[in-house]
């Protein structure tokens, strides 16, 4: 499976993890977005289940635990190159996350990992499309409202 000028879209997880009124941020060690603050997660493997992807992701990227309340979000992102080619294209489905553990720890695909209170998002470098997922994540935490998890 080709990350970089894949055949066909990826699928991956992301987290919105909260502890209380903070978000965790991870900056990205890797292309695509190379050094910008991200949410942490990764590509789902094959055989497995997209909420074992996310916990999986999540304990490689920074040693936590989470418990997992629902689906925040599901994004597509397209990076193409100065061609127009599609370098990367990803199909992201983002989970809301309440941090249950584990002492936060960077992994190998993450330069630094940290929780930011949510009322200094707006001053913080964050990219449009990570700032929206985490905006709605909020409110949907705050409401009750995303969609719930169900195994079929």
């Amino acid at each position: 499976m080709r990350r970089h000028y894949p055949d066909q879209p990826l699928v991956g997880v992301g987290a919105v993890v909260f502890r209380g009124d903070e978000v965790l941020l991870v900056r990205r060690g890797q292309e695509p977005a190379l050094g910008s603050w991200s949410l942490p997660g990764g590509l789902v493997e094959l055989g497995e289940t997209l909420s074992a992807a996310i916990q999986r992701e999540l304990a490689e990227e920074t040693g936590l635990t989470v418990t997992l309340l629902g689906i925040a979000a599901v994004v597509e992102r397209i990076f193409p190159d100065p061609d127009g080619r599609i370098a990367y294209h990803y199909v992201l489905v983002d989970y809301l996350c309440d941090y249950s553990g584990g002492e936060l720890s960077p992994g190998s695909d993450i330069t630094a990992a940290r929780f930011v209170a949510v009322s200094d998002l707006p001053g913080f470098d964050l990219p449009h499309f990570t700032a929206d997922v985490i905006r709605r994540a909020w409110e949907q935490k705050r409401q009750g409202s995303c969609l719930p998890l169900t195994e079929i």
